[in-house]
């Protein structure tokens, strides 16, 4: 029994001295899960990049979802962000980034800010992200969350993404963060010779494959599928409208 209660009193003893080490102490469990994400999910999954393992080991995943999805921001699946759409799940978020072979001297497109994770880890890797996002509300949240957090380097647009970011390309990169059943013409066509676009393509109903576009020095492109994935739709302005 008196050890039962020793046992009690100490629980209660950390607790309390959790909740008076104010934020850091808050974020301790959560810095925690995501080095375990890292490793888990990430590199037993193949992720060799790293930069890119160290940039998801930095960036604040719990951060870019809902309060009530916190304590499952570091699972390998995606949740939701509200207005029908998701945060991927860590692991597409590293793929994707790998794929598209950043540099650090890099401009890089992102369609789909959503909560604004994606656009984070990419503003750790590169010298500025150009990131569009269609529904207003998703996009000026994931702005005003950017800018608390300090990712300076990240330019938010609202708007249609099909048809890019025509005054700042060429970009050495593009990811897009929703599925189109072709891949639209402009973000081609704003590519840098030898950049890389990496986009999820077919219809939601069907299987959806991930795809990476490559522009030689010529402006051929090449392309190459790699895994099947599961995206929200990229609409079309035009769309929306009707």
């Amino acid at each position: 029994m008196n050890q039962i209660r020793t046992g009690v009193v100490a629980s209660l003893v950390m607790l309390l001295t959790l909740g008076c080490a104010g934020t850091s102490a808050t974020q301790a469990p959560f810095e925690q899960l995501r080095q375990t994400m890292v490793d888990r999910q990430l590199v037993s999954r193949g992720i060799t990049d790293r930069r890119v393992l160290d940039a998801l080991r930095k960036v604040p995943r719990h951060l870019f979802v809902p309060e009530e999805f916190r304590q499952l921001a570091y699972e390998d699946h995606p949740l939701p962000i509200g207005l029908e759409q998701t945060i991927s799940q860590p692991y597409i978020v590293a793929l994707m980034t790998e794929l598209a072979r950043v540099e650090s001297n890099h401009t890089v497109l992102e369609i789909g800010t959503g909560s604004g994770y994606q656009a984070a880890v990419l503003s750790v890797l590169v010298k500025r992200v150009y990131t569009i996002e269609y529904l207003a509300p998703l996009g000026e949240a994931a702005r005003k969350r950017l800018a608390e957090l300090g990712y300076d380097n990240v330019e938010v647009r609202i708007g249609d993404g099909y048809r890019g970011w025509p005054e700042r390309k060429p970009f050495d990169s593009i990811l897009v963060t929703a599925a189109s059943e072709e891949v639209p013409q402009p973000l081609i066509d704003q590519l840098k010779p030898g950049g890389r676009l990496v986009i999820p393509v077919g219809r939601q109903a069907d299987a959806q494959i991930l795809q990476v576009l490559e522009k030689d020095l010529n402006g051929k492109i090449t392309r190459k599928d790699t895994i099947p994935v599961r995206f929200v739709p990229l609409v079309k302005g035009e769309e929306r409208r009707k």
